[in-house]
């Protein structure tokens, strides 16, 4: 079954997610460290979890699966992810694939590395609406994917 786990403390396409899941009839479980304000609806939960470097992540790693999709722009996240089966896509539309895991955590660990010797290396870009529009898009693009892929498998 097809079920959108977001990593929620930062995704800042929470709305996003709710009109796609809406329209194709989705589960959408947040899963954050602290409580937020949720829309009452039945097909979207809100998991808090306790406190800690990784406690979310670590929940949404053992809930998701095969068939599902994860939202974050957490690179470790992701990767782990990947290894369980499911999709996972960045909160800029850049979806985290089996080929590219790899060259983003390496980039990922080399920047680590560089701000950790005092070299200023910048943050990310501000969030732009054309990184919203790409979401939409690739967020349709993979759950279109998954269903044609059990569509196939079931005939």
């Amino acid at each position: 079954m097809l079920n959108i786990f977001v990593d929620a403390d930062a995704c800042p396409v929470k709305q996003e997610v709710y009109r796609v899941a809406k329209r194709y009839g989705l589960k959408v479980v947040l899963v954050s460290n602290s409580w937020m304000r949720v829309p009452a609806l039945s097909w979207l939960d809100l998991v808090v979890v306790d406190k800690g470097a990784d406690v979310a992540d670590d929940w949404i790693v053992q809930h998701a699966g095969a068939d599902d999709i994860v939202i974050s722009g957490d690179i470790p996240l992701a990767s782990r992810c990947l290894k369980k089966g499911a999709l996972v896509l960045g909160n800029t539309g850049r979806p985290f694939t089996p080929d590219n895991i790899g060259d983003v955590l390496s980039l990922r660990n080399l920047l680590t590395d560089l701000r950790e010797q005092g070299v200023v290396t910048g943050g990310p870009k501000p969030f732009a609406k054309k990184d919203r529009s790409r979401f939409l898009q690739a967020l349709d693009e993979m759950i279109v994917k998954i269903r044609l892929r059990n569509r196939d498998t079931i005939q």
